[in-house]
């Protein structure tokens, strides 16, 4: 069990978000120069595309709906319901024979 819950997608959103605007009002302000400039510059576009990707998981969990478990019509049924032999045999012939050997034991 966690102590902390693991934060949605939305929380995770709003943190990258908050932190890039933060970082980038900092470097407006402050104007570093050199290789501190380019690092906080990579940094900021590290936090705006994680930003990005979390409000993308987070419109996508909304939208998502469970598929339900249907089968298409005009198909067959798994278990072979409905598949005649020839096909059955033209998919896997070992199947025609598991299925022959079968017939014959419940037969007898």
């Amino acid at each position: 069990m966690r102590l902390f819950p693991k934060p949605d997608a939305r929380f995770r959103a709003a943190a990258a978000t908050l932190a890039a605007v933060a970082l980038l009002v900092t470097m407006l302000i402050w104007r570093p120069e050199g290789i501190l400039a380019v690092a906080l510059a990579l940094v900021l576009v590290l936090l705006a595309l994680t930003a990005g990707v979390a409000v993308t998981a987070a419109r996508e969990s909304r939208d998502a709906t469970p598929a339900a478990a249907h089968h298409p019509s005009g198909q067959p049924l798994p278990a072979g319901h409905g598949v005649d032999a020839d096909t059955l045999e033209a998919l896997d012939p070992r199947a025609v024979r598991d299925s022959r050997s079968v017939n014959e034991v419940s037969d007898r």
